[in-house]
């Protein structure tokens, strides 16, 4: 009896290992004395020419107006004097072209506390207004402001004074 269980347990370790290799990853060969293979040929692709960009002309302020109430066209009566829970708008007409022009306004108090800025994206190919509206809903404090318009970060126009009583 000892003699089977022996050759039993031998059979199946051998049944085992012979799995077990039967399994394993076969391990790729390196062959150190091989030549790289040929490139291959291919057809240079020449890149595109470059088209030439036409410069556009760049957008100008053309006028800065400041006022209470904007008209159906964006015109805005010129106001110089405001309450202090007036709203003010602040238009801007340009003329030129501009893709994606940054416009921008900012309120000055008369200490040269900036009392508010905003700006807006412009996209135009001619004459266009753009208004950009402040609100202060505790009121504006009396005294003299100033309007500074920019486009791309650069003052454009000229300053505009107002006052709040």
């Amino acid at each position: 009896m000892k003699k089977t269980s022996i050759s039993t347990a031998v059979l199946a370790a051998l049944l085992a290992t012979v799995a077990l290799a039967g399994c394993k990853k076969k391990e790729e060969t390196v062959d150190n004395n091989a030549q790289p293979a040929a490139p291959v040929a291919t057809t240079p692709v020449e890149p595109a020419a470059p088209q030439p960009m036409t410069a556009a002309a760049p957008v100008n302020v053309s006028g800065v107006t400041v006022g209470k109430t904007a008209a159906a066209d964006k015109t805005v009566a010129s106001a110089a004097l405001f309450a202090p829970k007036d709203v003010i708008i602040i238009s801007v007409r340009t003329a030129g072209t501009a893709t994606n022009a940054n416009v921008g306004a900012k309120l000055t108090y008369q200490d040269g506390q900036v009392a508010g800025e905003q700006s807006q994206v412009l996209n135009t190919t001619g004459d266009e207004t753009t208004n950009i509206s402040f609100t202060n809903a505790n009121g504006w404090p009396a005294g003299k402001y100033r309007a500074e318009v920019t486009v791309d970060g650069k003052a454009a126009g000229t300053p505009q004074e107002f006052e709040v009583k």
